[in-house]
């Protein structure tokens, strides 16, 4: 009798690791999915071997950051998408880009059933289950971190560490941050640990994207922008004379220059649509 078939988004961290073999140990088949949406320096090779070495029958990585920026940044730029006044919708919008490509996957494989690492507590949880709900109706989700068994059995990162060294699942050597992080294209934001103290301001190293206001240059540079329909088609950089009108390309060059420049910090509370207030930067 063939086993159930799970595919799962894996990003090769501590908690989707454990997730992975933990499925397997529950008797599914587990095809491990990871999204290419612009993370910062990330190995995508390595995340596929660490997955098989889990027990995944393999890891499918797709590169979604032109489709990303098309389909999606723009469309929310075009709206003004913007919550509660401040925040761009950074984390909000590559979940569904996301979730389409991991329904296209379970589709092909003729899995039953998808799987998140996301917590029973945030925004995420909705956004993946409702955006595979929509695309697939008939595909089940399953969320670790809302099973009553699974959270009885890791309480702490104790737990997971543990068990990690149980099944011989490698873990990354560096300190955990005390923050916790999501990355994309669009921005990289960082919430919980220290940062739940509204008294404490972010450390200058977390940052990835952007350059300190008080470091950035002197000398400011002009870039012309031109729009068709609301979309950027073409930018030039008047002072050195750099044009992009790759989708792509364009895209990632004004986060370069803009963030070369000091441009794009916000510090803000949000309201997350279970209820809960969170900080994030």
């Amino acid at each position: 009798m063939s086993k159930p078939k799970v595919v799962l988004a894996y990003s090769g961290g501590l908690d989707t690791s454990v997730i992975l073999k933990w499925l397997c140990e529950k008797g599914f088949d587990v095809v491990a999915f990871c999204a290419n949406v612009g993370q910062f320096e990330e190995d995508f090779s390595a995340i596929q071997a660490k997955a098989v070495s889990c027990g995944a029958l393999k890891c499918v990585v797709t590169d979604l950051r032109k489709e990303f920026v098309t389909d999606y940044v723009y469309e929310a730029l075009k709206c003004n998408a913007i919550y509660e006044g401040r925040y761009l919708l950074g984390t909000s919008i590559a979940r569904p880009c996301i979730a389409k490509e991991m329904i296209r996957i379970a589709n092909e494989e003729g899995a039953q059933y998808v799987a998140h690492g996301a917590t029973g507590k945030g925004n995420d949880q909705v956004r993946f289950e409702m955006c595979a709900q929509a695309l697939a109706p008939k595909i089940k989700a399953i969320a670790p971190w809302r099973d009553p068994e699974f959270i009885e059995s890791f309480k702490g990162r104790s737990d997971l560490l543990n068990y990690c060294t149980k099944h011989s699942i490698p873990v990354d050597a560096k300190p955990k941050a005390n923050y916790s992080i999501d990355e994309n294209l669009f921005h990289t934001s960082y919430e919980s640990g220290i940062l739940e103290d509204a008294a404490v301001g972010p450390v200058e190293d977390m940052f990835k994207m952007t350059t300190s206001p008080k470091n950035a240059p002197d000398e400011a540079e002009q870039i012309t922008i031109e729009f068709s329909k609301g979309v950027p088609v073409k930018l030039v950089n008047e002072t050195d004379g750099s044009v992009k009108t790759d989708p792509l390309d364009l895209f990632l060059y004004c986060n370069f220059i803009a963030g070369k420049h000091g441009i794009g910090r916000i510090d803000i509370v949000e309201n997350r649509f279970v209820g809960i207030k969170s900080r994030g930067v």
